[in-house]
């Protein structure tokens, strides 16, 4: 593939930070990362085999399917979205804020951009781009025949036009912060004082050039706005209103191998071919997306009813693990979960987080406290046999060059907790062996959890009762778990902080740039903790910053902010996760590896997917 032109000098720092992520994704079987090679072994599903203690390693999965038999002519494909809500259907990339609605997007529209194996902007997507000498004027040229559903080009004015809606005041989505405002112009833009965004230029139909103010080592991997808007379909309707427009909601379209024929409001999703794909040829006829409850996905399957799914639920896989019409696909997940704590508030009218020193848990002790009462290895073994492990750092092993693999975090030590809880004054005042607050008024923890396959519950009663073993009365927020969409409008995605919220758990992608600021930044709305500080700003401005093109200057910034949130701990880490996708045996060239892009490449052997014997 051809890499963007560089100077000579930018290139070489570049390719620093090229060979040492290279050298990171080769494979190896070290614990600590549990496993990032994506090519895995070459057994089949069902050769899978548990350890003597009733373990599995992700290292024993495959990223891609394995082929068998030849492909027919056309046909249909079946895919489940694994849920227990309804997707939310926000279906556009400038506005969606749920992955449920990621995974609709992503069957009928696609990125400018193509990632590699490292996570690196290639050339090989609908556009390719080159870089001036000083690393900040990216030039992207959109390739011949790359047009919208309805026939229409994608033009350059399509893709200025997705970072103006993002940038206009007006914008109610959750993509607007520091890749944006690190445009020249968006500021002014964005604060009505210009009509235009200075550092974005369409030179003519097919080309784009965008100027930064600083070029940053995350521009190559994330930073920049993958994502064109169809101009002529928008224009008309104001940014206020697009979120909730037919356009986005019933009728939306993309560039991609398939189009949406027809919609069920948080149901399903029926595509057919996208006769004029940019690539070629799509293969299959029609894809059927529908929503299928965790309790019932092995029935899904074994039924031939869904060919694959988006994931699987991991506590379910050793009781299925030989399901004969299927073969497991597996990987290092780029995501962790986590628990939060809420330390301030949104203000929406600054765009950035509030924090509140008199907030429930603003103590930093009640929090490493909370941590230390909770055991996230057993946790793993217990609830996911081994597919999920201890998380100990914000940065996951999915991006081994940058995860600490020598910080320990905070090691479960439930004695340890109970210590630091008593020299920070929370003590059982009247003997019913619960704490209260070193004001000595009664501590209650009310606690948001997501709803959502079998652990979920169990799950949430474990750390309940773990803090309970500690003297902490934590109680599940509205006596239930929230359902998914309910859950995050309560921690904050729209802005509105619900006051009954204390803590909550919940569970991060953390896509392909290892910049933590979209998580942590003081701008970042989804930043649900509400924290911020000096030196959490100034550490993730020095993760992407010039000095830190130098690969080795990078890590050591962001080691010191892995070990900024263990001492901080606005959230702690619980569990790294695995990626779990069963595949129907006729399904042909599909993979879950970071660098495919080949959905239209996708084939099956047979008109109906074979059962389960």
């Amino acid at each position: 593939m051809t890499k963007a032109r560089w100077s000579k000098a930018l290139f070489a720092l570049m390719l620093v930070l090229l060979l040492a992520l290279a050298a990171c994704n080769s494979g190896g079987d070290s614990e600590e990362s549990k496993g990032s090679d994506t090519e895995g072994s070459s057994e089949k599903d069902g050769d899978k085999e548990k350890s003597e203690d009733g373990l599995y390693s992700i290292d024993d999965f495959n990223a891609a399917k394995t082929n068998e038999g030849d492909a027919i002519e056309g046909g249909e494909l079946n895919f489940g979205l694994v849920s227990d809500t309804a997707f939310e259907g926000t279906l556009n990339w400038n506005f969606y804020s749920g992955a449920p609605d990621a995974e609709v997007i992503n069957w009928f529209d696609e990125p400018m951009l193509y990632n590699d194996e490292n996570f690196l902007y290639t050339n090989d997507g609908p556009a390719s781009y080159v870089v001036d000498d000083s690393g900040k004027v990216f030039t992207f040229t959109i390739k011949d025949n790359v047009n919208w559903h309805d026939g229409e080009p994608v033009k350059a004015e399509d893709w200025a036009y997705s970072f103006e809606v993002i940038g206009d005041a007006a914008y109610t989505g959750v993509r607007y912060g520091s890749d944006f405002t690190n445009i020249e112009g968006m500021d002014e833009y964005h604060a009505g004082e210009a009509d235009s965004i200075s550092g974005i230029e369409v030179v003519d139909e097919k080309t784009l050039k965008i100027t930064f103010k600083e070029s940053t080592p995350s521009l190559l991997t994330g930073g920049i706005w993958p994502y064109a808007m169809p101009k002529h379909i928008f224009k008309d309707i104001a940014v206020a209103d697009m979120a909730e427009s037919p356009e986005v909601r019933e009728n939306p379209i993309g560039m991609g191998p398939f189009k949406v024929d027809s919609l069920v409001p948080g149901e399903s999703v029926t595509y057919v071919k996208n006769e004029d794909y940019w690539q070629g040829e799509v293969n299959l006829d029609k894809v059927t997306l529908k929503v299928i409850n965790p309790s019932t996905v092995v029935q899904a399957l074994e039924t031939g009813e869904v060919d694959l799914v988006d994931s699987f639920p991991v506590d379910q896989f050793p009781d299925n693990a030989d399901m004969s019409n299927v073969e497991y696909l597996g990987m290092t997940d780029l995501a962790y979960t986590y628990i939060g704590f809420k330390l301030g508030t949104w203000d929406k009218e600054a765009k950035e987080v509030k924090p509140d020193d008199s907030m429930k848990m603003a103590d930093v002790n009640l929090r490493k406290a909370m941590w230390h009462a909770v055991d996230n290895n057993a946790v793993g073994e217990k609830f996911y046999n081994g597919l999920r492990w201890n998380a100990t750092t914000l940065i996951p092993p999915s991006h081994p060059e940058f995860h600490d693999a020598e910080n320990p975090g905070v090691k479960y030590d439930p004695e340890k907790a109970k210590q630091i809880l008593d020299e920070a004054g929370y003590e059982d005042v009247d003997g019913d062996g619960m704490r209260e607050n070193p004001e000595g008024e009664e501590l209650v923890i009310n606690f948001a959890s997501m709803s959502g396959g079998d652990t979920a519950e169990p799950l949430a009663n474990y750390y309940i009762q773990s803090w309970e073993q500690v003297g902490l009365n934590v109680q599940l927020l509205d006596g239930r778990l929230q359902e998914f969409n309910t859950f995050y409008d309560r921690v904050g995605q729209s802005g509105d902080d619900d006051p009954a919220v204390d803590i909550f758990q919940g569970a991060w992608s953390v896509g392909y740039d290892v910049n933590p600021d979209g998580l942590y930044g003081r701008d970042a709305l989804f930043n649900f903790p509400r924290y911020a500080s000096e030196e959490n700003d100034k550490l993730l401005e020095a993760g992407v910053s010039a000095d830190s093109f130098d690969v080795e200057n990078r890590k050591k910034v962001y080691n010191e902010w892995q070990q900024l949130m263990v001492d901080e701990i606005p959230v702690f880490p619980t569990l790294y996760r695995s990626v779990l996708v069963p595949v129907n045996n006729r399904v042909q060239n599909y993979s879950i590896a970071v660098d495919w892009f080949d959905r239209y490449n996708l084939a099956v052997t047979a008109e109906e997917a074979p059962t389960a014997e």
